[in-house]
């Protein structure tokens, strides 16, 4: 089986709120299957998959008229495409709580990482189970979760090692300023003091 994208579709199939791709394609074409989706289903008799000259696109209804879909090669084994589905089915709502549009936006990110467990790259179903899905879901998010805090040690670490240093520098240049005064008042006290020479009755007095 080569499964070509996962999504999961809200509005009754016109509105895409996570889609996840497993081979290359470019934006355009995700689009445009997408897009073909809704109009497909209307003439199907079928509940569960509808086919073009190209592709086969294999649903299952979810809670709110929304869907999940799988976009799969015509060649792949619908059999085995029907049970990658119902394991994302089952996912779904693991990873989101409920199955509502705002859930599935505020999971969006989780969902493409549970997406990416059960399919491989290429488009190949992996050999795995819900608890175990959930499990690796956990320690990435406990890795995730560590990271965060690692790169908040080390942000505040260097801001401490900024603010240190600019305290340093401060001192230094008030160190400074106060020996340069120091160093200006003694200079004047040393120095002869002059009368001035010229002014004043300078001249000579007659007797």
């Amino acid at each position: 089986m080569v499964v070509l994208s996962a999504s999961i579709l809200s509005n009754r199939g016109q509105k895409a709120l996570v889609s996840r791709q497993f081979v290359e394609m470019n934006r355009m074409r995700v689009e445009g299957l997408l897009a073909a989706f809704p109009k497909l289903m209307g003439h199907s008799k079928q509940h569960t998959f509808v086919e073009t000259d190209a592709v086969r696109y294999v649903y299952q209804p979810l809670e709110n008229g929304m869907y999940l879909l799988l976009v799969t090669t015509k060649a792949s084994n619908i059999v085995e495409d029907l049970g990658t589905l119902r394991l994302l089915a089952k996912v779904v709502p693991d990873v989101t709580g409920s199955v509502s549009e705002a859930a599935v936006n505020e999971c969006a990110f989780e969902l493409i990482f549970a997406f990416d467990e059960v399919l491989a790259s290429g488009g190949y179903k992996e050999d795995i189970s819900p608890s175990v899905i959930r499990t690796n879901l956990e320690m990435h998010s406990h890795e995730e979760e560590m990271a965060l805090m690692l790169k908040k040690s080390k942000e505040d670490a260097a801001k401490e090692q900024m603010q240190a240093q600019a305290k340093a520098i401060k001192e230094r240049q008030m160190a400074q300023m106060r020996d340069q005064l120091m160093s200006g008042g003694a200079g004047a006290a040393s120095r002869p003091q002059t009368g001035m020479v010229g002014f004043g009755g300078g001249g000579p007095q007659q007797g």
